[in-house]
C-alpha cells in the first residue's frame, strides 16, 4: 500500500506543475475551497511564477497521461473546477509524442505470441494518432484488407494504476472535510473515472463496445461503426477496418466536398439521442477527432474506449426532463427530480420548478449561437447548491457527451436549434415508451414473466417442504421411561434420601436432649 507521504509528494509535484500554468489561482480564490486545500495549494506554488491567464489544459497535459484523461472528465464539472477551468479543459487534446515503432512491433508480437508477419503484411511505421493510452497505425492484413491497429503504450497500465491510487487518496481526504466538498462527491467522481480508464486499458472491451454499438445503431441511416477484426484483437491490440473520410472538424473540406452541413449537424444530434435515450448505450468520447464523414455523407465514429450506459428508468426520467424543458413544463421536470431523489424531499417542488424556469426560459426558441452556455451552467449549478442536490456521477458521461455533441453541431451549423431538433425524437420516444400502449405492454410482459416463474416457485416450496409419502400418519405414542433413564434418576436421588435421614435423626436427638421427648 502506498504511504501517505508518497501521495502528498505526488500531489505537491503535480501542484507545482499546475502553479507554473497558473491553474492554482482559481482553487485559492474559490470561497468553497476547504482551508487545508488552499494551504496545500500555497505550498505547491511557493517559488513559482504564475502566468496571468491560467492554462488548465496545458497543465494537465504536462502532468501526464492519467491527468489528461482526468482533465477531460473534469471539463464536464464546472461545479467542481469552476466555469473558466471547465471551458479551458474542453480544449484539452489527448495527444503525446509517439512510442518508437520498434517497441510497438515488439508489443504486438508479444501480445499475440507470434511474429507480426503472420498477422499483417505491412504496417505503416508512422502512427496516424498517438494518444495518452494508445497509438494507431495503418496496416494491411495478410489477406489484403486495409485496417487500423490500436496498440497500448508499453507500461501505461501500471502508470495509470499508480496515479489513480493518489487520486483516490486525495478525493477521500477532500470529501472527509465535509460541506461543499462532500456534496460534490469527489470519491464517486474518481471511482467512475477509474472504471472508465480501466475499460479503455482493455482493448477487448473496446472492441466489444464497438460491436454492441453497431448492433444498437443498426438501421440508422448513414451512421457507421467500423467492423472489428476479432482474430487480430486482444487486451493490448485492437484491429478494425480502415476508415476513409473527412474529419468532421474540417468544415472547409466538408463544404468543398459538397456535404449538407445543417443535415450533418441534425443527424449527429439524432444519432446521439438514439444511442443515449433509445439504446441506453452511447459513445461517450464523441469529440471532433473521433468522427469522420464519408463521400456519401455517412458519419463514421471511431475510438470506443469510453462508453456510457443509462438504465431504463433513468432514460425515462431523462426523456421527460428534456421534453419538459423543450415544452416549458417545468413543474413536471421538477417532479422528476424529486421522483429520482436527485433533490431531497424536504424541499418544495414548486420552488424548484420556479428555479428551473429562471434558467430554462431564456434558452427556449433560440439557436445555440445566441445562448450563453456559461450563464446557463452558472444558473443550473446555483440551483444544485440551493436545493442540496448531490452530484450524480452516473450522468457525468452523458453531460460530457452532450457538451461535445452541441459543440460539433454548432460548428457545423451555427444556427441550429438543439431544442427543435431534439423535441420530435424525444416526443416520439415518450409516446412509444411511456404511452398507454407501452404501459399495457410492460404490464403484460411483467405479469407473464411472473406466471412463468410459478412452476419453479412450487418446485422450490416442495424442496423445502417434501411430501409425507404413501404411509398413513402414525398415532401418538405414550411416553416410556427407559432403563438407563430410570437408573440415572435413582442415582441422582440417593444423596437426597441420605440427607433427609440425617436431618430427621438430628432433629429427634435434639428434641430428646431438651426433654421434649421422653
Amino acid at each position: 500500500m502506498t504511504k501517505p507521504a508518497t501521495h502528498i509528494f505526488r500531489l505537491l509535484k503535480w501542484g507545482r506543475t499546475l502553479a507554473r500554468h497558473g491553474a492554482l489561482r482559481g482553487i485559492e480564490n474559490d470561497p468553497n475551497t476547504p482551508g487545508p486545500v488552499k494551504r496545500l495549494a500555497r505550498l505547491a506554488r511557493f517559488g513559482t511564477f504564475q502566468p496571468r491567464q491560467p492554462d488548465y489544459a496545458g497543465a494537465f497535459s504536462a502532468i501526464g497521461p492519467a491527468a489528461i484523461k482526468l482533465g477531460q472528465s473534469l471539463a464536464t464539472r464546472p461545479d467542481l473546477v469552476g466555469e473558466d477551468a471547465a471551458r479551458n479543459l474542453l480544449a484539452l487534446q489527448d495527444s503525446l509524442p509517439p512510442v518508437p515503432f520498434g517497441e510497438i512491433e515488439q508489443a504486438i508480437a508479444a501480445s499475440f505470441g507470434q511474429p507480426v508477419e503472420t498477422l499483417f503484411e505491412r504496417i505503416d511505421p508512422v502512427p496516424v494518432g498517438a494518444a495518452s493510452i494508445a497509438q494507431v497505425h495503418r496496416a494491411v492484413t495478410t489477406d489484403g484488407r486495409q485496417v487500423a491497429i490500436k496498440v497500448l503504450r508499453p507500461g501505461i497500465r501500471e502508470r495509470f494504476a499508480r496515479d489513480i491510487q493518489t487520486y483516490e487518496w486525495a478525493a477521500a481526504h477532500l470529501e472527509a472535510l465535509g460541506g461543499e466538498a462532500a456534496r460534490l462527491r469527489p470519491r464517486l467522481t474518481i471511482a467512475n473515472f477509474k472504471r472508465w480508464t480501466n475499460r479503455e486499458l482493455d482493448l477487448r472491451r473496446e472492441a466489444a463496445s464497438a460491436s454492441e454499438l453497431a448492433e444498437a445503431m443498426h438501421g440508422v441511416e448513414r451512421y457507421h461503426i467500423p467492423q472489428v477484426d476479432w482474430d487480430r484483437t486482444n487486451g493490448r491490440v485492437m484491429t478494425v477496418e480502415w476508415v476513409d473520410g473527412i474529419k468532421i472538424s474540417d468544415r472547409d473540406a466538408l463544404v468543398a466536398a459538397g456535404h449538407d452541413l445543417p443535415d450533418l449537424a441534425r443527424r449527429l444530434v439524432l444519432a446521439f439521442l438514439r444511442q443515449a435515450i433509445s439504446a441506453g448505450f452511447f459513445h461517450a468520447d464523441m469529440h471532433q477527432g473521433n468522427l469522420f464523414v464519408r463521400g456519401d455523407g455517412t458519419i463514421v465514429a471511431i475510438d470506443f474506449g469510453i462508453m456510457g450506459r443509462i438504465d431504463r428508468q433513468a432514460r425515462q426520467w431523462l426523456a421527460e426532463i428534456l421534453y419538459g424543458l423543450t415544452t416549458g413544463n417545468y413543474r413536471r421536470v421538477a417532479e422528476i427530480h424529486f421522483e429520482a431523489q436527485y433533490v431531497p424531499s424536504y424541499h418544495s417542488v414548486d420552488e424548484f420548478a420556479t428555479a428551473l424556469r429562471a434558467v430554462g426560459e431564456p434558452m427556449r426558441g433560440k439557436p445555440v449561437s445566441e445562448l450563453s452556455v456559461g450563464q446557463m451552467l452558472d444558473g443550473l449549478f446555483a440551483i444544485t447548491r440551493d436545493f442540496d442536490m448531490q452530484t450524480q456521477p452516473h450522468l457525468l458521461l452523458l453531460q460530457k457527451t452532450m457538451v461535445m455533441v452541441e459543440g460539433i453541431a454548432t460548428q457545423l451549423h451555427p444556427e441550429i436549434n438543439m431544442w427543435d431538433v431534439s423535441a420530435p425524437f424525444v416526443r416520439s420516444w415518450i409516446r412509444d415508451e411511456l404511452g398507454p400502449e407501452a404501459a399495457l405492454a410492460d404490464r403484460i410482459r411483467e405479469d407473464t414473466a411472473t406466471l412463468l416463474r410459478i412452476p419453479d416457485l412450487v418446485r422450490r416450496i416442495e424442496d423445502r417442504y417434501p411430501p409425507r409419502g404413501g404411509a398413513p400418519e402414525p398415532p401418538p405414542l405414550p411416553p416410556v421411561e427407559l432403563m438407563w433413564q430410570r437408573r440415572e434418576r435413582k442415582r441422582r436421588g440417593w444423596p437426597g434420601y441420605l440427607l433427609a435421614a440425617l436431618a430427621g435423626g438430628g432433629t429427634a436427638w435434639g428434641a430428646m436432649a431438651l426433654g421434649w421427648i421422653g
